[in-house]
């Protein structure tokens, strides 16, 4: 998805909740209206409850403010404290009345029944209406701060050259415009400057924890903005950092994490001792379980989970599950996984870090990968890296391959060099790509991002057309054989492969299954088209100035030539009830497979037959073919 990324700092300065709130927060500060002196009697009640002041004047409180409600405090500095009388939800089921008490306090404004108890130290910080500041160690701002807004980050090259500057609002799509378009340097001056005049308006002298909030348990939090309903629960330390919130979706900071010169966003956190320095977690990221984010941009919906992500731009829906390591990565697209094991970060070697990768979208990096720098595989959707393989430098553009460790050793072709099957993702392997594609939907929380779940658009597409051609081209030019005799192509023959051989078999599986499924594009869209209405008699031949149809067109014309739209129809069914079956028999090899390995392996899972998503694709067969059987009726 293409944005104007100078455009979208502007209007977030125009727009952003953050900026409006940060800048109401300073001017509560600063506003005496509604206040008033304390009286004599309030003084000596607070004094009786083991209150103490630098300067009784100094502090200022609501009109209805009630004494009672501040125990066991030293005012060092000037001090606003509101009415307080109602409780604040501390813990699920657990009321505490508000009020102020066991603190140090300097230069504070605390809102209308907000609660800070048992803290060592809180100043130069304004706490909202509702929030909680409670059993911590410091809660202070030190100076002036931009709560990490600003912050250039090494995006994809640890040593600098597509720097990213953020600002809270950031998106992967801006992200992805600044750190991988580096020769329009007339947008990266301007965006450059709009970030810049965002950082300048998110500068305050105050920490700030919006109405609602919660910080607890926390030794240290210095120069934080914690939004509207976030929480800081027992994390190691919070610094210069961002929390955007909102009650329905809190940004989380708990349980040993250590957040620095970073921005949370909306329902993302950081938890278990994970650690978030210089970066930016998108809506409903997380990072947990001693994960490690440093000087990236982790995309919606993404998680490190033990494993390591640095220098990346990590598009939405990647999974880090088990120690792993991706570096130095441009991965806008994400939907991918970081196996077990996996090293993405060969980028240097006794030489300067900075090498790169670009990763396609739906990449996946099996258990113990070893990639080494730089490499390419955006022209590679969807595919798969195998576990062990280790992959030279190289750029790959053959969509939904697997790159397995070589079968056999090739006379006249490098020990290093990997095995390739095209498109074997779809012919061998297609429950995992219908099963990603659903679950993505269900599993996305993100609300301000959109994003493209459909695995066979147009891009992706044409992407499987030229790598078909390539292969189509490539017979009957190899120089190289197997052992059986038959031809093996590399790059000089097939253009793309990488470092990597590809057998003949490969290469004819590869355009079967390309064919297969550009043309299933095709015919899925031919039935949309005459679903919303349009009249078969001339549906094929009729331009219209809607391009994905008419690019959906151009292959019907190209692939089926002198067919008919009825003749299409059925041609879709039988497609369609293919890869079904297909999606099964995918799952049902994992069934084979394990019970020959696994005494009782039928016992403990499901089979083929019963899994849900394997149900639900034929339960989808059956209504595709009841619309176009319906559809067919009609002409």
């Amino acid at each position: 998805m293409s944005v104007d990324p100078v455009a979208e700092v502007r209007q977030a300065l125009k727009e952003s909740a953050f900026l409006k709130g940060l800048a109401a927060a300073a001017k509560a500060h600063a506003d005496t209206a509604g206040y008033r002196a304390l009286k004599a009697d309030e003084i000596q009640t607070l004094e009786k409850q083991n209150n103490a002041a630098a300067d009784w004047k100094q502090v200022s409180v609501a009109q209805n403010f009630n004494a009672h409600k501040v125990v066991g405090c030293y005012f060092s500095g000037p001090a606003k404290l509101g009415a307080f009388a109602e409780s604040v939800t501390v813990e699920k089921g657990v009321q505490v009345g508000s009020g102020v008490y066991n603190a140090d306090l300097s230069n504070v404004t605390i809102a209308d029944n907000a609660l800070v108890s048992n803290v060592n130290l809180l100043a130069n910080a304004y706490v909202g209406p509702g929030a909680a500041v409670v059993a911590c160690g410091s809660v202070v701002c030190t100076g002036e701060t931009n709560f990490g807004n600003g912050t250039e980050l090494p995006i994809a090259i640890e040593t600098g050259g597509r720097e990213t500057a953020v600002y809270a609002e950031i998106t992967v799509p801006v992200a992805a415009a600044i750190a991988g378009n580096r020769k329009d340097k007339a947008q990266l001056k301007a965006y450059g400057e709009a970030v810049a005049e965002y950082a300048k308006k998110a500068t305050a002298k105050l920490t700030v924890v919006e109405a609602g909030a919660q910080v607890k348990n926390t030794p240290k939090v210095v120069n934080a903005y914690v939004g509207t309903g976030a929480v800081i629960d027992g994390a190691q330390w919070v610094e210069n950092a961002t929390l955007l919130s909102l009650p329905d979706e809190p940004a989380k900071v708990l349980a040993g994490a250590y957040v620095k010169n970073a921005v949370v966003q909306w329902g993302a956190d950081v938890n278990s001792m994970g650690l978030a320095v210089n970066s930016v977690l998108c809506e409903h990221s997380h990072v947990e379980r001693h994960g490690k984010l440093t000087d990236s941009i982790l995309g919606p919906n993404s998680g490190v989970a033990e494993g390591e992500c640095t220098a990346s731009l990590c598009g939405p829906f990647v999974g880090f599950h088990h120690q792993s390591l991706l570096i130095a990565a441009y991965w806008p697209e994400g939907k991918g996984n970081v196996g077990y094991g996996a090293n993405v970060g060969s980028n240097h070697t006794s030489k300067a870090p900075d090498q790169e990768i670009w990763a396609g979208e739906g990449t996946f990096f099996g258990l113990g990968t070893n990639i080494k720098f730089p490499s390419d595989f955006t022209g590679s959707p969807y595919s798969i890296i195998a576990s062990g393989v280790a992959a030279l430098p190289q750029r790959v553009e053959m969509p939904f391959a697997l790159i397995n460790t070589p079968g056999e050793r090739i006379d006249g072709v490098s020990p290093a060099f990997n095995e390739i099957m095209p498109g074997w993702v779809l012919s061998d392997n297609i429950f995992t790509v219908r099963r990603n594609e659903g679950k993505y939907k269900k599993r996305n929380k993100a609300k301000r991002s959109k994003f493209d779940f459909e695995v066979f658009r147009p891009e992706i597409v044409d992407g499987m057309i030229a790598a078909r051609e390539r292969l189509a081209a490539a017979e009957g030019k190899a120089k190289l054989k197997d052992v059986r005799g038959a031809a093996v192509f590399t790059d000089k023959e097939v253009k793309s492969l990488g470092k990597n051989y590809m057998k003949e078999e490969a290469r004819k599986a590869g355009i079967e299954a390309y064919t297969f499924y550009i043309r299933y594009y095709a015919l899925s869209g031919l039935k949309a088209r005459l679903a919303g209405g349009a009249a078969a008699s001339d549906v094929l031949a009729k331009k219209t100035d809607n391009a994905r149809w008419e690019h959906e067109r151009a292959l019907l014309a190209k692939e089926f030539p002198g067919a008919n739209a009825k003749s299409l129809l059925k041609d879709l069914i039988a497609a369609q009830e293919k890869i079904a079956k297909d999606t099964q028999e995918s799952k049902e090899k994992d069934d084979d497979r394990g019970a020959r390995i696994i005494r009782d392996y039928a016992d403990a899972h499901a089979p083929a037959s019963s899994d849900g998503f394997v149900k639900e694709t034929h339960e989808v067969t059956a209504k595709l073919k009841a619309e176009v059987e319906a559809l067919i009726a009609k002409i």
